[in-house]
């Protein structure tokens, strides 16, 4: 992150919200009486942590102001579009915001006649006409930023002929690309979206909801202005890509038949940029349909269903976006400030539980055989209501193989030849020999236990610098714990796709080891109860949480410690 990018960063973590600036002028003005902000996604892929500060800027202003919050799919494009999307973008929506929209739940696509009837009266009201240059003819004709458009051919035909065509259009009579119905505004404007823009393309696709109904489907420039407005949105926020459209999106307003008071406005704020994460649908896509990563809910992938299966919180993201700032400058935040805010919450509500993710096994030859004794351990040591558990101890114990140094180098705390070591919550033990395969390989080290520590306080006084986790052998239950790491190996990922040409070879910038599983580890008894979805900390290693596709598989979500500082 370079400098200039750490001083946005700062400032926007002052948690500006501009937005309510805005919305605060317009009802003191008289603008609007209510608040009426929607979502309005896509439904060709998941939504990801960038939409998710799109349904925090609009839910949250409804919210505050005692307004509706609409979800509103845009799907005005069938050929990625497809109802899985639907559903999991209104799972993700509802999970986030923990309840349903309290506007509704709409699809643009149920406004395709109102849409239709508005373009015959922009034909009628000589605005609109039907044109049959080829998309690289009307690029030709559009000019550029230094040298005005040329006027189609067709620009000039009557009002009578491009209804009649316009219909023809809807009936399916041309093949896709014949011919669009533009908006005739002026190939001269400085802004580029002005110069006579597409309003419909023909598109003999099925839609996900209309069928076969539709040969003909509106541009999103053009529907999005009478989506909002026959559902009254008066705040139509929406990311600065679309900040160079606002002029279209109120050329239509004006010129469809719209009273004043019915007329929405367009706000534009920064979209979210994370360091080492892609907000790229596309790039999202190839990832998924590559088999680069597990599918679109991959705990690697930003999306919300992919950080929701890793562990990740409503309440977290929501304050993450809240700590990154609502602003119309861009910048990109640090990854770091999510894991922050996630490590922050379940610090203080994930139950501790025990985890071996190398297991060692280790035999205390003085403890009896037949003889289980337990010690009690805190559920949550910051939670004093969360109780304590019982662990079993037994004569084999499972210690993490790090825990051990055969060769120790220098400041080495753990176990070590002619070292000790307390035992979490048990007794001191201390090293006495060690077994190894045919092949060298270290198979269990004998131990002698301080059977007088029970409390790990030696009564001589002795200082045992090093304390480390452990589970009875015979009292654990077998897991697999899924070592997350960042999928990418770069911090601006956007600057380094910027080269990538259409299929997105992007495997150089992939991180190799961003999943490594522990395949043979050990977990406390009850975990083979644990939910799916539930969160753990699992002492010494990180906050993980069960998978929710395969039983007895646990998802690293962050670490314990992170050197980020907010």
């Amino acid at each position: 992150m370079n400098p200039e990018e750490k001083i946005e960063l700062e400032r926007t973590s002052r948690n500006e919200n501009f937005i309510h600036d805005v919305i605060d002028a317009d009802l003191a003005e008289g603008r609007c009486k209510t608040v009426h902000t929607r979502f309005p996604p896509e439904p060709n892929g998941y939504i990801h942590i960038g939409s998710a500060k799109a349904i925090y800027i609009n839910y949250e202003a409804a919210k505050k102001y005692g307004g509706l919050f609409n979800l509103r799919f845009d799907d005005t494009n069938p050929v990625r579009e497809d109802e899985s999307y639907v559903k999991s973008i209104i799972e993700d929506v509802k999970w986030l915001i923990g309840e349903e929209p309290s506007g509704g739940i709409f699809y643009g696509s149920d406004y395709f006649a109102q849409c239709y009837e508005y373009a015959v009266k922009l034909i009628k009201d000589g605005k609109a006409y039907v044109c049959d240059l080829s998309n690289e003819q009307m690029r030709e004709y559009r000019g550029s930023l230094t040298l005005p458009g040329q006027n189609s051919p067709y620009r000039g035909r009557s009002i009578d002929e491009n209804l009649a065509l316009f219909e023809r259009m809807k009936n399916g009579e041309f093949e896709n690309g014949g011919c669009t119905l533009r908006a005739k505004i002026d190939m001269a404007a400085s802004n580029m979206n002005l110069r006579d823009p597409v309003l419909y393309r023909i598109l003999k696709v099925p839609h996900h909801r209309q069928g076969d109904k539709w040969q003909i489907y509106p541009m999103y420039d053009f529907a999005h202005t009478i989506q909002d407005a026959i559902e009254g949105i008066t705040h139509s926020c929406c990311s600065l890509e679309f900040e160079n459209h606002r002029p279209l999106y109120d050329w239509v307003a004006d010129n469809i038949g719209l009273e004043e008071h019915e007329k929405p406005h367009q706000y534009e704020f920064a979209r979210l940029n994370m360091t080492y994460t892609t907000m790229s649908k596309r790039y999202l896509r190839i990832l998924a349909e590559k088999g680069l990563v597990d599918g679109w809910d991959d705990p690697r992938m930003p999306t919300l269903a992919g950080l929701r299966r890793r562990g990740y919180t409503p309440s977290s993201i929501l304050e993450f976006v809240k700590r990154a700032g609502v602003a119309k400058a861009y910048s990109i935040v640090d990854s770091a400030l999510l894991e922050f805010c996630l490590r922050e919450e379940l610090d203080k509500t994930a139950l501790r539980r025990v985890a071996v993710t190398e297991p060692l096994l280790v035999t205390i030859e003085n403890f009896p055989e037949d003889k289980t004794e337990y010690f009690s351990l805190p559920n949550n040591p910051k939670v004093p209501e969360t109780g304590e558990r019982q662990l079993p101890f037994t004569r084999q114990i499972y210690i993490e193989r790090s825990d051990f140094e055969e060769i120790p180098p220098p400041k080495f705390h753990r176990l070590k030849p002619g070292g000790e070591v307390r035992l979490m919550g048990a007794y001191i033990i201390k090293y006495k020999d060690v077994k190894k395969d045919q092949n060298g390989e270290i198979i269990e080290l004998i131990c002698t236990a301080d059977l007088e520590t029970g409390n790990g306080m030696p009564a001589d006084g002795r200082k045992i610098k090093g304390t480390i986790h452990w589970l009875s052998e015979n009292n654990c239950a077998d897991a697999k714990l899924a070592l997350y790491d960042r999928l990418f190996n770069v911090e601006n990922v956007s600057d380094a796709f910027d080269n990538l040409g259409d299929d997105g070879e992007f495997d150089d910038y992939l991180n190799k080891d961003s999943l490594i599983f522990a395949e043979n580890a050990k977990v406390e008894l009850s975990l083979n109860q644990a939910e799916s979805g539930e969160k753990f900390q699992f002492v010494r290693t990180g906050y993980f949480c069960a998978d929710s596709k395969n039983k007895g598989v646990f998802n690293k979500t962050v670490s314990l410690k992170s050197g980020y500082k907010p």
